[in-house]
């Protein structure tokens, strides 16, 4: 697979029997696919607290949530230019950290509406990262065409991704991350950490938000506000959200580097 990836040409369109396949929406379907078929396998395998009309619920309200601040985000990312596209255009035009901030708050009021105190994001996070994983070497795949590339670098991670100039693959710098990720709350899972239910997500959140307001910086933005493109500005309003989390894991840390 990471053969493929890197050496395959940009964009990758292959033909099949005479139809030009557009690898980045099958993945991007695939991706929905293979991250709820996961979702079920795990709850299967797990004693779920909360109730199966109550899961709907959920995720009901995940779904709402995520499509339309999806949108919105993805609108916010440059104002002026999309107020001229018509209407279908900016309705197809999403981007992942609003759906998964935009799923949290929707999650989060169905949770209101229901009176469920559980906590529901644990169950949800492999699949999620598997989703995205999936979903990035499409965008990666797509190369230009889709706006998950990076600005010119000479570094040596830089790649041609279809227009001929070295850029930063930053699809794939997430394929990379989100892949450790996934191995590392897997391997937290397997611990005794006497974490507290609804912290596994929480990490997810806090460490990929975090990550992709430092890749912002290395974008091709076009509009930014306070300095900052609506990306950043979402991953702060994200950080703060979770401030408690983010200061109780720096006091956990500090305690064990007291400890050795």
């Amino acid at each position: 697979m990471t053969y493929l990836l890197l050496f395959v040409s940009l964009p990758f369109e292959p033909i099949v029997f005479g139809v030009k396949l557009n690898m980045h929406l099958i993945l991007e379907y695939l991706a929905f696919f293979i991250g709820f078929r996961y979702y079920v396998f795990l709850r299967k395998k797990s004693t779920d607290v909360i109730s199966p009309n109550n899961r709907l619920s959920i995720i009901i309200g995940a779904i709402f949530g995520a499509l339309l601040l999806s949108r919105l985000v993805a609108f916010f990312e440059n104002p002026i230019a999309h107020i001229a596209q018509d209407l279908l255009y900016n309705l197809n035009n999403k981007t992942i950290m609003g759906g998964l901030f935009g799923g949290l708050l929707g999650v989060e009021l169905a949770k209101k509406v229901i009176s469920e105190k559980h906590s529901s994001g644990d169950l949800f996070t492999l699949p999620i990262i598997l989703g995205i994983i999936i979903g990035r070497i499409g965008c990666f795949w797509a190369g230009i065409k889709e706006f998950t590339y990076g600005k010119e670098t000479s570094f040596f991670t830089g790649m041609d991704l279809g227009d001929g100039l070295s850029r930063h693959p930053i699809a794939l710098y997430e394929v990379v991350f989100l892949t450790f990720l996934f191995i590392i709350i897997r391997r937290i899972q397997k611990t005794d950490l006497n974490l507290k239910n609804g912290d596994l997500f929480k990490l997810f959140m806090v460490t990929y938000f975090s990550l992709r307001f430092c890749i912002e910086f290395i974008k091709p933005n076009s509009f930014y506000f306070l300095g900052l493109s609506s990306i950043q500005i979402l991953c702060l309003i994200c950080l703060v959200y979770y401030h408690k989390f983010i200061l109780r894991g720096i006091t956990y840390v500090r305690k064990k580097l007291y400890l050795l």
